[in-house]
């Protein structure tokens, strides 16, 4: 498959379409997580909820805090109302009694396809667009660009 031609763009030009993206996508994030029932906070730990069940490695709690950069005590908030809204559950960790691991429950994944399913598909036809080595950049782009960004946060923090 060969490429479409595409016009010529300075780096400049790309960081500008990259920053009006994010801006979209985090008032997305909130119109999402309304929908959800949720709060962005929420949705937010959510995703770290789904990834580990797709990649099927267990999440303890102090885990998500970790990743979400939050205190125990918040995660502890965020997973009641995970709880209370059907998205994920606890369960004692049977390695560790004292470790409580976190895991979404089974009609999550399908009630949330319900409100990203249609962006996912329209990102398969965008992708669609681009060839096998163009579709490899784009990979390593943000691959790279995210471990940038943590970088950058964890400068921040």
């Amino acid at each position: 498959m060969e490429g479409k031609p595409r016009r010529q763009a300075t780096a400049e030009q790309a960081q500008y379409a990259m920053d009006r993206m994010i801006a979209l996508a985090q008032f997305g994030q909130q119109d999402i997580a309304a929908r959800l029932g949720l709060n962005v906070t929420d949705l937010t730990c959510l995703g770290f909820v789904i990834e580990a069940a797709q990649t099927g490695e267990p999440l303890a709690a102090g885990d998500l805090a970790e990743r979400a950069h939050l205190t125990t005590g918040a995660v502890t908030g965020v997973l009641n109302r995970l709880e209370k809204a059907g998205y994920a559950h606890r369960e004692a960790d049977p390695a560790d009694r004292r470790r409580v691991r976190v895991v979404m429950a089974q009609t999550a994944q399908e009630r949330i396809l319900t409100v990203y399913g249609p962006f996912y598909e329209r990102l398969g036809a965008l992708f669609a667009d681009y060839t096998p080595d163009e579709v490899a950049v784009l990979a390593d782009w943000f691959t790279r660009a995210r471990a940038l960004m943590q970088e950058s946060l964890d400068e921040l923090r």
